[in-house]
């Protein structure tokens, strides 16, 4: 039964049918296979797959990105950015990946990440002579920060599936976080030198104190945020409320530039994202109920600790199964389905939960920037107006960049983990 279930869903994968929906249909085929078990299981699944208090976050974060788009929170992002970054060689587009990196610190969605910094800064480096599909695989890749970076959608749905702890995912994803932004920010500034770029990227920039002074109520959010719950005063759902409600005064009341008629637009926008994920959360959640009473965890467990003999192959085989899955399937999908049936198998080698955690957001992070299916790469395209074809070759370096951080993520578990045993231990 779970070999056609799986082959079932991979065929609508293939065939472009909705994730969620092919997820449903194979989960469908398997209620009809096992004759003991009634077709109300399916609604019962499905709502018990939702019926989780850390997932009340999803919608909020995401509604919270979008007000900050919305309500020039972005904008003011940029200017602090390019004020601090804007004076060195490549400094424009440096600043590319340290706005990504603050604006990810409330926004938790790599896409959201993508329209709100890119709009503005991908114009501006093709002004100032970066080649526009640099530009626009440069934004892609620094938006996958969006959700690497806490608070994060993926790092939410890894807790939630796997009953890891929410903030203790969160705080692990500073580190990791920090690691692929320097990155990124080294390779950038080499190609600036490399390619003589960058000479202007000064110019019209404010001063770090009037750039600050635009922008610290902007930053003082991800301070709010993440202080609050390493702090104590709030749980991260808690958190993401709050997000919400200090985007929502400062965007319309302070800024004032979140109209009611923007609004609308934003709180459209953030339903239907937020339905997109629940939709497969909630079949994902049926799907799992099939395959744990299959008894698939527990064979797939047996099969890959006798195919890898300890942990340092068995992450590589993971690395690079993951690695291809994401460049097929959405991120979300992919973390609600595999991470309940690899996490038991990573715990037998000796893996801590949330750095495996760590491992899986971040390489399933990279299927947002790899063909033929990177929502990243179609949002950067978008904004840019770039043919998606003409950003493979710039977009190269940056995954390489990425992989090597990965590499290190894997291999060197204090990296994501030694803040969190600080707070949590």
């Amino acid at each position: 039964m779970s070999q056609l279930m799986v082959l079932t869903m991979l065929l609508f994968f293939g065939l472009t049918v909705p994730v969620a929906v092919s997820i449903g249909l194979a989960s469908m085929l398997g209620i009809g296979m096992e004759t003991r078990l009634p077709w109300l299981v399916i609604a019962q699944q499905l709502y018990a797959s939702l019926d989780k208090y850390p997932l009340m976050a999803v919608p909020f974060f995401i509604l919270a990105g979008n007000l900050m788009e919305a309500g020039g929170i972005s904008d003011r992002l940029v200017e602090f950015a390019k004020s601090l970054v804007g004076g060195i060689r490549g400094g424009l587009a440096i600043s590319c990946v340290l706005t990504c990196m603050i604006f990810a610190a409330v926004a938790g969605s790599s896409v959201a990440t993508t329209f709100a910094v890119g709009a503005i800064l991908i114009p501006s480096m093709v002004k100032h002579g970066y080649p526009a599909p640099f530009a626009a695989s440069l934004q892609a890749t620094s938006a996958e920060l969006g959700v690497i970076v806490p608070p994060s959608v993926p790092m939410i749905l890894y807790a939630v599936s796997t009953d890891t702890s929410v903030g203790e995912i969160f705080i692990a994803g500073i580190g990791p976080g920090i690691l692929i932004a320097v990155a990124l920010m080294a390779y950038v500034w080499l190609y600036a030198r490399r390619h003589d770029l960058g000479h202007q990227d000064g110019l019209n920039r404010l001063s770090i104190w009037a750039a600050l002074r635009q922008a610290w109520l902007a930053l003082l959010m991800p301070v709010i945020i993440l202080g609050g719950i390493y702090g104590g005063v709030f749980t991260p759902t808690e958190a993401s409320a709050v997000a919400v409600v200090y985007a929502l005064i400062v965007g319309r009341f302070v800024y004032k530039k979140l109209t009611f008629k923007q609004l609308s637009k934003t709180f459209h926008r953030s339903v239907v994202s937020t339905a997109v994920i629940m939709f497969i959360m909630a079949n994902a959640g049926v799907f799992g109920f099939l395959l744990n009473r299959a008894g698939v965890p527990m064979a797939l467990g047996q099969w890959l600790t006798s195919v890898f003999s300890d942990q340092v192959t068995f992450l590589l085989g993971v690395n690079a199964a993951l690695l291809l899955i994401g460049m097929f399937i959405e991120t979300s999908a992919s973390i609600v389905v595999l991470a309940p049936l690899l996490l038991p198998v990573a715990i037998q080698f000796g893996v801590d939960p949330v750095h495996f955690g760590l491992i899986m957001v971040v390489n399933l992070a990279l299927g947002m920037v790899t063909p033929p299916f990177g929502v990243n790469l179609f949002a950067a395209s978008q904004v840019a107006k770039v043919p998606l074809e003409n950003m493979v070759k710039p977009l190269i370096p940056f995954i390489t960049v990425t992989l090597l951080c990965l590499m290190a993520i894997t291999y060197w578990p204090d990296l994501s983990l030694y803040l969190r045993d600080l707070v949590y231990r």
